[in-house]
């Protein structure tokens, strides 16, 4: 191919791919002699079927993703609920400024009982909203509707208007409140010019009392009123996905489980409990988010079902198991309480499928919707880190759902970690139960993405199922999205065991960022994909229907020694440290330190405060975190590490680290992490990074342990007070090269899919098993820099797509550095053609989900 075709192909890291009805083009003749890979496919071979949902979006509130995000309401704390129960740092009038006088209050004259507070504003005052990020965005020309309750002792006027520091954004609207108790009132602003830091003010020339503030596009996502914003949920739609799986998440098993009423004091750090957020928006709870924000339920489980419907998906709600998880890890000992939740999740299961003439398909008729949402798959918990206290519980909510809606999948989970003791005793569970489906979650390092495509290769055929509910390699560059694509080969040859997969977190508000990387990436006024988007939307709407059985011939790998220096760090927790001793493997000293004079040999590149007393070494601060101190020699292997370690106060243990590099590259023992609760080996590259080997364990406060780390070779021994505490071999090499093929049912084509995930040119010899082949093809490419990231105003990974000709049975094909490309490979099969018709048309359509999906 000419040296412009390569330059276009090579447009996306990491995602390229030759698209239905698109061909591999033939290297240049002098190439095909030799090559660095081999491909081979056998066409005539069935693998395993692919569902239709094989892959889907996970949306929790995080990083602001609801309100202030794909929750379209502009107005920020609209019913003054805002408290310290939420963030530090709230009051009621958080966003709002006042003008003159008013009072935030809580008493029996309220809206409603699940709306505790309202805004009395006194005569000739005003009240005015700041939105969210800079301000209110508004577009000239777009219409805006607003809407309040409220009352007054008398007749009285509203004034209600849009501005920014340049001056009005609308005309101002008089809005008449009529006597007699609360009353919603609603007017409509057109705007004049686009601005995107407006601010929305009300204005009272008579005492007046307010609650319910709201300002919302008239142009949201098909729906309105109390829509969803439109771009954001374009993005979600053009993924194609085959589920949502929502809401969460932590939000769904942290907290109390109590409802919102006066029989639990109006509790507001509950676990998300879907009755609280349906019907009217003005009467549905207000909630502390986990997250550290207020969560209004103004995107209920209504949305959620009707945002499922309306992109196609099938709907895949988590509940409440009443373990909870997240840091928290809290078994609810409430026989009552639980058959509660119990029957709530049976009323869910009605408020989705029931008809119109039971309780709760009435309440969902009575919100716009009178046909079922058509739920075939119920979630019940999330990431337990008790796995046997949580398998107690499901088993009771698993037998109340199957003993009334036979056709439910019940789903379960195997905690927050992709091994470990936790994981396996929850598998073990699971297994032995027979259960349908379980949850995996991990994030991991690009380098664990890359050593694990052959995860599932090996799990059970005859088990339960695998859920991928939660996974992203621990950032937003090109690097991160190749890594992925590449295990995403791995989910597709394995299409049998793994049913569902989900990258997470969907959605993140720059200004409000509690959790990177994340796919989707917003402001107040525009939003834009990640690289790791790029690859997704690639896999999704390409996935086909089933596994052609392909070989490809691996990369050649000599692993090193483990090398690199030492180091201590602290999490949370002030720590002391001594006497630490490093010798080679003959037992010569490399370095030896027991604090008597200063600490000259360590260098400081973390954070916290570290300092010499008393003869030890000692991490002062009890918040920072990561305050890695390292000394020695990156080129040192094969050594013995030797520290005493003392934890002063905290919330964690300790941190010693071996075979640092740097400070993004290094290995640490994480000896009472996770607030206290589990110790585990860590990898870190590049600063992503993954758990090597973990088991459940504590630090005592002012008891000193002798830590001892072995490192021979790829091998290490750990030990705690002279014990064997576990060991590892990190052997698995980092598969640069990646490939599945799959063949698209409708059309007969072979889809054939390679990740190159190297940085340098993989020329690759391909043999399509005799088959007879279309010549003309489209490939379309993601590729870009291994640091290429997408921003609100760059683009560098973008798919791009062509059409060439040439597409042999065997042909050598050079793959570029860093790039994923998909293939679509029209193919003779009985009945003649599949793959030369409208490739790019059936690439944008993905059959929807029918209801009764099994």
């Amino acid at each position: 191919m000419s040296r412009t075709t390569r330059t276009r192909l090579r447009l996306g890291l990491g995602a390229s791919a030759f698209l239905l009805a698109a061909g591999l083009v033939p290297a240049p003749a002098h190439a095909e002699d030799v090559t660095d890979y081999a491909i081979t496919v056998d066409p005539t071979a069935r693998g395993a079927e692919i569902d239709k949902t094989m892959y889907g979006v996970f949306f929790e509130d995080i990083n602001r993703a609801a309100d202030g995000g794909l929750y379209a309401e502009l107005v920020q704390n609209r019913s003054f609920e805002y408290t310290t129960d939420d963030n530090k740092s709230y009051t009621p009038l958080t966003a709002w400024t006042v003008t003159g006088t008013a009072q935030v209050v809580d008493d029996s004259g309220r809206l409603d009982d699940r709306n505790r507070d309202y805004l009395a504003l006194s005569a000739g005052s005003a009240v005015t909203n700041s939105g969210y990020n800079t301000g209110i965005r508004v577009e000239d020309g777009k219409k805006y509707d607003f809407s309040v309750w409220a009352r007054a002792e008398g007749r009285t006027t509203l004034t209600v208007s849009l501005a920014d520091a340049g001056g009005t954004l609308a005309t101002a609207r008089r809005v008449a409140v009529r006597k007699n108790g609360w009353a919603r009132y609603q007017a409509t602003f057109t705007a004049t010019r686009t601005s995107s830091t407006g601010r929305l003010t009300v204005a009272a020339p008579d005492a007046a009392a307010l609650d319910m503030v709201s300002l919302f596009p008239r142009d949201t996502y098909k729906h309105e009123p109390n829509g969803l914003r439109k771009d954001l949920a374009e993005k979600i739609a053009a993924l194609h996905p085959g589920f949502v799986r929502f809401p969460g998440g932590c939000l769904v098993n942290t907290g109390s489980m109590q409802d919102y009423s006066a029989a639990s004091g109006y509790q507001r750090k509950r676990s998300y409990q879907w009755k609280d957020t349906i019907g009217p928006v003005e009467t549905r709870a207000t909630n502390a988010n986990f997250w550290g924000y207020n969560q209004s339920y103004g995107l209920g489980y209504y949305e959620y079902f009707r945002f499922a419907e309306d992109i196609g998906a099938m709907p895949l709600p988590v509940v409440p198991a009443l373990v909870t998880g997240c840091g928290q890890n809290k078994a609810v000992d409430d026989d009552a309480l639980l058959k509660r939740h119990i029957q709530d999740t049976l009323d869910l299961i009605e408020f989705a499928n029931g008809p119109v003439t039971s309780e709760w398909g009435r309440k969902r008729a009575e919100m716009g919707h009178p046909k079922p949402f058509h739920l075939t798959h119920i979630e019940v918990g999330n990431e337990e880190n008790l796995p046997t206290e949580f398998f107690a519980r499901f088993t009771r909510f698993r037998a109340a759902i199957q003993a009334a809606y036979p056709y439910m999948r019940v789903i379960s989970n195997a905690g927050p970690d992709d091994s470990g003791t936790t994981f396996d005793t929850a598998w073990q569970l699971n297994r032995d139960a027979k259960v349908d489906m379980v949850d995996e979650h991990y994030y991991n390092s690009p380098q664990w993405f890359l050593q694990n495509n052959d995860r599932y290769d090996s799990y059970d055929r005859s088990g339960p199922k695998v859920f991928l509910g939660e996974y992203a390699s621990g950032g937003n560059t090109f690097e991160n999205g190749l890594a992925e694509a590449a295990y995403m080969t791995g989910l597709e040859r394995n299409a049998d065991v793994v049913k569902l997969a989900s990258y997470a977190p969907l959605f993140a508000n720059e200004d409000y960022v509690q959790w990177r990387p994340d796919m989707v990436w917003f402001n107040n006024h525009a939003s834009w994909g990640s690289a790791d988007y790029e690859v997704q939307k690639l896999f999704m709407n390409n996935v086909g229907d089933r596994v052609v059985p392909s070989t490809v011939t691996g990369t050649p790998s000599l692993l090193a020694p483990i090398s690199g220096a030492v180091g201590l760090s602290t999490w949370n927790t002030s720590a002391a440290y001594d006497d630490v001793k490093v010798t080679d493997a003959d037992g010569n000293t490399l370095l030896s330190d027991d604090f008597s004079g200063d600490a000259a040999q360590w260098t400081h590149t973390g954070t916290g405060s570290w300092t010499v007393q008393d003869g030890q070494y000692v991490e002062t601060s009890d918040t920072a975190e990561n305050t890695m101190v390292s000394a020695g020699d990156p080129s040192w292997h094969d050594y013995d590490l030797h520290v005493k370690a003392t934890k002063k106060s905290g919330k964690e243990g300790f941190l010693v680290a071996f075979g640092v590099k740097d400070t993004g590259t290094y290995y640490w023992w994480n000896i009472g992490g996770w607030n206290n609760t589990q110790t585990a080996v860590e990898q870190a590259v590049d600063g992503g990074k993954s758990t090597l080997i973990a088991k459940p364990g504590s630090v005592q406060t002012g008891r000193t342990y002798d830590v001892d780390i072995k490192v021979r070779g790829r091998q290490v021994t750990l030990s705690l007070d002279g014990q064997e505490w576990g060991s590892f071999t990190d052997d698995k090499p980092a598969e640069p090269f990646r490939q599945v093929v799959t063949r698209d049912r409708k059309t007969g084509d072979l889809i054939v899919k390679v990740v190159n995930a190297q940085s340098s040119a993989a020329r690759t010899a391909i043999d399509l098993g005799g088959a007879e082949v279309s010549r003309k093809a489209k490939v379309t490419t993601l590729a870009a820099a291994p640091d290429a990231v997408n921003t609100e105003t760059a683009t560098a990974v973008a798919p791009v797509t062509s059409t060439f000709t040439g597409v042999a049975d065997r042909f050598t094909y050079t793959f570029p550095a860093n790039s994923v490309r998909f293939g679509g490979i029209g193919i003779m099969l009985p009945g003649g053609w599949g793959g030369a018709r409208r490739a790019a048309a059936h690439a944008l359509r993905r059959p929807s989900w029918r209801p009764g999906w099994r």
